[in-house]
């Protein structure tokens, strides 16, 4: 119980800031021509913003079907990289349906924070991580789709805003407490900022502009800043 309740206080912030951002999904959903139960749909069976809004726009458009595979494809290939990271620090009780679980509820926010989380990551801990976000996600949606248009474009953008936030709040204490975790982060902002202003590398997409920065950051701090695993004592 005390597992749970630690994840459920952990999630809280994450759940806040998703309420704000899906609400927006949910009016950008309707306006595209998508019902508020069809918009509620989408989010309870996919926590990912920039996919979703990524598909929304392509709903709109008209678009294809491969289009929207593809799409999907390239924004959300980072999370099968966060899920296998993940998966290497929860505990021994984390059976195969709990990994479903986890891959499936696996997001930016709920990956950094049970990450800094100094122990394993148990399945309470992580189902109690979990049920605020995707609480304040579904909840977004739907309130976003039955309001429809009728909050004014600024306030929409304004709650945009709020996911940026709340990712900096969960970052900045770990890179304040572990000299690492500052340097990695340094060089996550550097890599991203190349490839978006540098010309030759504008052609990439924003979605594996995030896995290369992603891939190279974890690979130059397994070399450069690898963990040692402790080993248990037997008595």
């Amino acid at each position: 119980m005390k597992e749970l309740l630690q994840g459920i206080k952990d999630g809280a912030a994450i759940g806040i800031g998703y309420l704000s951002v899906s609400f927006t999904f949910g009016l950008t959903a309707v306006a595209g021509g998508l019902t508020w139960w069809e918009a509620l749909l989408i989010s309870m069976t996919n926590l990912t913003s920039a996919g979703q809004f990524a598909g929304i726009t392509i709903i709109a458009a008209a678009g294809t079907y491969m289009e929207m595979a593809v799409s999907q494809l390239v924004i959300n290939l980072r999370y099968a990289l966060m899920s296998i990271s993940l998966s290497q620090k929860v505990d021994h009780n984390f059976n195969l349906p709990k990994k479903l679980i986890l891959g499936f509820a696996n997001t930016d926010e709920i990956f950094a924070m049970a990450m800094c989380r100094k122990e394993d990551v148990s399945s309470r801990y992580f189902a109690g991580l979990i049920v605020l976000p995707y609480f304040g996600w579904t909840s977004g949606t739907l309130l976003g789709g039955i309001c429809g248009n009728i909050l004014p474009q600024n306030v929409s953008d304004a709650l945009g805003l709020a996911i940026y936030g709340m990712f900096i709040a969960i970052i900045v204490p770990a890179m304040k407490g572990d000299r690492r975790i500052l340097l990695m982060v340094l060089l996550a902002v550097i890599l991203s900022c190349c490839l978006f202003y540098i010309p030759v590398f504008q052609t990439i997409s924003s979605g594996f502009a995030i896995i290369i920065c992603a891939v190279i950051t974890s690979a130059v701090g397994a070399v450069f800043f690898p963990i040692e695993e402790q080993k248990e004592e037997t008595q």
